[in-house]
């Protein structure tokens, strides 16, 4: 039995060499991405016992992916394969500003997750589910599946937690409002960013915006706020986390690192402000490498920076 099992939908990434643009790149570095699966592999290099719940196919972009949730000890009992399944991958182009990515997913396996797919078992014995807005986004079936596994949770009494990872490309934003709205209303724990916040509250602020994510319902909520930090809400309380300074290369799965080690933390037992407090570290340390997996950290190195052994 598992600590944690994350479900959603992973990637391939592709990283242009020395930063080329896409339209000129000739060579490509190949990594691994998808923000659930970047949850997981966080979480775990953090010290949880982490499983993965998902659809790939049989390829070999998914014999890549298999093999590293294999090398990174995540549980892959729950990861099926589909049979001439074609896998999703994902280019990303890059300045000192920002990263774009560019796509090609659709009818991927992981777009058929449904209800009926949902792990129930698992979910059932395991002690805190991770799920996402992008696999609400990817198609409806799979929406339906997410609010299948938060059902059977909140039934288990397993904890919910949830990142609205809201990308405006994947699906019209009345729906996506109103589909992560009535999903943080029935989370645990919520860690979303500020413009998601924004998104749903319609606040600036980003006090603001925390007091009216509370009023919605989840026990605790998280929002990451980039280099500025973080806002914890919880117990009737808001704490601000600084982010330590650091010569950020690249912020992609910065956001999926914080909360797979703010969740390890957390089913640790650590109290939310420490685990917020560590996951500020953490997320900080994958900005120094180029990619979603590669520069996540160990929790060595996290103690380390926070000067702690």
């Amino acid at each position: 039995m598992t600590d944690l099992i994350c479900l959603g939908e992973p990637l391939v990434e592709f990283n242009p060499v020395n930063g080329e643009p896409l339209d000129s790149a000739r060579t490509f570095s190949v990594g691994y991405g998808g923000d659930t699966s970047n949850v997981a592999v966080a979480a775990r290099r953090s010290g949880a016992d982490v499983g993965y719940a998902t659809r790939i196919g049989d390829d070999a972009f998914g014999d890549a992916l298999f093999r590293l949730w294999t090398d990174e000890g995540i549980d892959t009992a729950l990861v099926e394969r589909e049979p001439h399944g074609t896998t999703g991958i994902y280019f990303i182009s890059r300045d000192p500003e920002h990263s774009a990515f560019t796509y090609y997913r659709s009818n991927s396996p992981a777009t058929r997750m449904s209800p009926a797919w949902v792990p129930e078992t698992a979910i059932r014995t395991t002690r805190a589910l991770h799920i996402s807005g992008i696999s609400q986004a990817i198609s409806t079936s799979a929406c339906d599946a997410v609010f299948r596994a938060i059902e059977v949770a909140k039934d288990a009494g397993t904890l919910v937690s949830y990142d609205p990872n809201h990308r405006p490309a994947l699906w019209e934003t009345g729906r996506a409002r109103a589909v992560i709205r009535q999903t943080v209303t029935e989370a645990d724990l919520v860690m979303p960013n500020l413009s998601e916040g924004r998104l749903l509250t319609g606040l600036l602020a980003p006090e603001d915006v925390l007091a009216k994510l509370v009023d919605l319902g989840p026990r605790i909520i998280v929002l990451k706020l980039g280099s500025a930090g973080a806002l914890l809400a919880h117990g009737g309380e808001i704490t601000r986390f600084a982010a330590p300074r650091v010569d950020a290369i690249d912020s992609t799965g910065a956001g999926d690192a914080f909360d797979g080690a703010f969740l390890a933390q957390l089913l640790a037992g650590a109290s939310p402000r420490d685990a917020a407090e560590y996951a500020v570290h953490a997320a900080a340390l994958t900005t120094l490498g180029p990619g979603a997996v590669d520069p996540i950290p160990h929790r060595s190195a996290v103690l380390e920076t926070r000067g702690l052994r």
